[in-house]
């Protein structure tokens, strides 16, 4: 019999997992990764983020549809002229250390956030003052109408608007708060924080959720449990295995080629979902650097691009997965568009004739990869078609950390491939590839015209306008090529049975939790 080697590694984990199994109660997990920085305002991680969510509070915040609910706020009034916002918190909210959340926290965090935020610092040009009027009340006074404040204010990209006691907000964001006080539904208990090894999460007493039920980032959290583990796993199989033996109740990312296996395990859940929870696939694209400073030669990608065999390459099972999407904005999300989709759509022979009129004669395409993971199998099939095309590529396959270091330099590299949250990649405000157009970002993109568009969308009034420039900022996109998607799936999540309640979402969630 053949033993599987990283089944083996798993299951020598277990005496470990096994002393640390969960009471009533109380939850294990395995997070995307250890929870490294704690500071919600220094960095982009999405596993500080997902901290973050559970510790800290934000003044507005994301509901399962895509809309911006009021959070900490009860209510909120707008001048007629759209320059001035008064705020006014739900009453009775509290710091984990028991004093009360007021509104002059509250500014000394929007503060301290702002200026780190691609959104924060488009709000803050427009801001004129920010100020408290009361124990609850505060108000935002703008040079210049900003039609976007909730969607900033509620945003679910990291780092998160979240709410700060007011001395913890006045540490730089570049020494990073050392004493971790929010006002969400979980406490981090410091005492039983082990670097490598497990941090506690307790539920907090004295959180007041909103009266209206839960819905993603927005609504009432209300916490059934008493406290949640996060477990540090060695790697993928460990945890895997530990979730089939019940020393697990959640594992965040399951590998896709344990799924089978999984999915036969008694006692074991799956979890998968659509919309704004999937991931996008991209291979961004190199402006700088011949050949793709041609944009007749970057439009070839596109007849290259087969998403439906990346996908079943990487192994992503049908029911994980959208059909072919040609949206920048993903497919079923509120900006999903269509337009300029004629130009997408692997077909060899097209592509070999749009090539073969173009100015490229033969230049080696130098395409970045990282070892092992399901992105460089996206790109050797993304290979294989641009080579029946008649590019010539060569694979450099490397860690993660060399390939941030590579794509740093305007030279050397033409294209790598990456995927990300479906929440990051569902406005032209806040995809990586369409946002940052005309910006010092790797792939040094730059179209004048779609750069109006996007400051035109931040400037909308409303949701039609907005859903209209998403479409011409799509169209434009498709012919700048920026980079060209390679499909839209989830990493499903893998849950004991045990567990009701569990929100579906792509971010892990654990208020409304039963055992």
């Amino acid at each position: 019999m053949r033993i599987d080697r990283r089944a083996a590694m798993g299951a020598m984990a277990l005496p470990f997992l096994a002393r640390h199994a969960a009471a009533a109660g109380a939850l294990n997990v395995a997070l995307e990764s250890e929870v490294v920085i704690l500071d919600p305002h220094a960095t982009t991680a999405a596993i500080t983020r997902t901290f973050a969510t559970h510790v800290f509070d934000t003044l507005f915040a994301m509901d399962g549809e895509g809309v911006i609910r009021p959070q900490m706020v009860e209510s909120f009034e707008t001048s007629a002229d759209g320059l001035r916002w008064d705020f006014l918190l739900r009453p009775g909210l509290r710091w984990h250390d028991g004093a009360p959340v007021t509104a002059t926290d509250c500014v000394a965090s929007l503060e301290r956030w702002a200026p780190r935020d691609a959104l924060g610092r488009m709000l803050w040009a427009a801001k004129a003052e920010l100020v408290a009027t009361g124990a609850r009340g505060f108000r935002l006074t703008l040079k210049t109408p900003f039609p976007l404040m909730l969607d900033v204010l509620g945003k679910p990209n990291a780092p998160l608007p979240v709410m700060l006691p007011e001395r913890l907000a006045a540490v730089p964001v570049e020494t990073r708060i050392r004493e971790i006080v929010g006002s969400g539904p979980f406490r981090f208990r410091a005492s039983e924080w082990r670097p490598g090894a497990s941090m506690v999460l307790e539920r907090f007493a004295d959180y007041v959720p909103r009266a209206e039920p839960a819905s993603f980032l927005a609504g009432g959290k209300r916490v059934k449990i008493d406290q949640v583990t996060l477990r540090a796993m060695p790697d993928q199989a460990t945890g895997a295995t530990a979730l089939m033996a019940g020393e697990l109740d959640y594992m965040q990312y399951l590998p896709f080629d344990w799924i089978p296996r999984l999915e036969r395990a008694r006692g074991v859940r799956l979890l998968g979902l659509g919309g704004i929870h999937q991931f996008q696939g991209s291979f961004r694209v190199n402006h700088a650097a011949p050949p793709f400073d041609d944009p007749a030669v970057r439009r070839v990608l596109w007849k290259c691009l087969d998403q439906a065999s990346i996908l079943t390459a990487i192994g992503v099972p049908e029911r994980f997965r959208a059909p072919p999407c040609p949206s920048f904005f993903m497919c079923d999300t509120p900006l999903d568009s269509r337009q300029g989709a004629e130009a997408a759509g692997f077909d060899p022979a097209a592509a070999r004739a749009m090539l073969a009129a173009t100015g490229y004669r033969g230049q080696p395409i130098q395409f970045l990869t990282t070892q092992g993971g399901i992105s460089q199998t996206a790109a050797q099939v993304m290979i294989q078609g641009m080579q029946q095309a008649g590019f010539s590529v060569q694979e450099q396959v490397m860690d993660w950390g060399t390939l941030l270091a590579r794509r740093a330099r305007r030279d050397g590299w033409n294209m790598f491939a990456v995927y990300a949250n479906g929440t990051d990649m569902i406005s032209p405000l806040t995809h990586f590839y369409v946002a940052n157009t005309c910006a010092d970002f790797p792939g040094w993109d730059c179209d004048r015209d779609m750069r109006g568009l996007i400051d035109a969308f931040a400037r909308a009034e409303d949701g039609a306008t907005r859903r209209a420039l998403a479409g011409r900022i799509q169209a434009a996109a498709v012919a700048h090529v920026p980079a060209v998607m390679w499909g839209q799936f989830t990493i499903p999540a893998g849950y004991r049975d045990r567990l009701r309640n569990l929100p579906r979402a792509a971010y892990p969630m654990f208020w409304e939790v039963e055992v």
